[in-house]
């Protein structure tokens, strides 16, 4: 088989701190591709530290999927954070008991989904998505942005909240590569078109 292997830990010799991450997820609500990789300043195990109130009962996803680049410090912020806000108070009486349980009788935390992000996706240092965010395929998150809302396929997005600085390529290019799912290819077509895939000339690889 050409190129690494997915199921490799580490892929780069002698260095522990960027990981092809589904070898190293041990939640089962986290769900990531072939070769994504997660680069960490630290230890790869800050990657589902980063991964914050994510508890077993809410049963909310981290979907992420195939050749995704994900830096340092990125986190993902999922329902558990959530309070209820169209109620005269937002603090969480129920979980401390003591006949405080009985607060959310009838009512339930808001939840606004699964974090879904796409392939090829490139997440730069301390970006912070939300709860119910979906991050089209392609896409790019500057860092430090706090992405709020779904980010389009082959944008590049920015800032607090984030927003699109611009498009990666013309609507009709996008559109083809959307069709055209290169990461799925099997390895060795995608080996063998390594020269394109890294290159400008989209109407060739289209």
């Amino acid at each position: 088989m050409n190129g690494p292997n997915p199921l490799t830990k580490f892929p780069l010799a002698q260095y522990d701190r960027l990981c092809f991450l589904k070898n190293i997820i041990k939640n089962p609500n986290i769900i990531v591709g072939d070769y994504t990789y997660y680069d960490d300043f630290e230890t790869v195990e800050n990657f589902e530290k980063n991964v914050k109130y994510h508890f077993d009962f809410i049963d909310d996803k981290l979907i992420i999927g195939k050749f995704c680049m994900i830096a340092s410090d990125v986190k993902f912020i999922m329902n558990g954070a959530n309070h209820l806000t169209d109620a005269v108070s937002t603090y969480p009486f129920g979980i401390f008991g003591n006949g405080w349980e009985k607060a959310m009788e009838g009512k339930k935390y808001p939840s606004k989904g699964n974090i879904e992000v796409g392939n090829d996706v490139w997440i730069g240092y301390n970006a912070t998505i939300m709860a119910g965010v979906k991050v089209g395929d392609g896409a790019i998150i500057a860092t430090n942005s706090t992405v709020v809302k779904n980010v389009p396929p082959y944008a590049v997005v920015g800032g607090n909240p984030a927003k699109i600085i611009k498009m990666r390529f013309p609507d009709n290019h996008i559109l083809k590569l959307l069709h055209l799912k290169w990461w799925n290819w099997d390895i060795d077509k995608i080996t063998e078109n390594l020269d394109l895939l890294t290159s400008q000339k989209i109407d060739e690889l289209l």
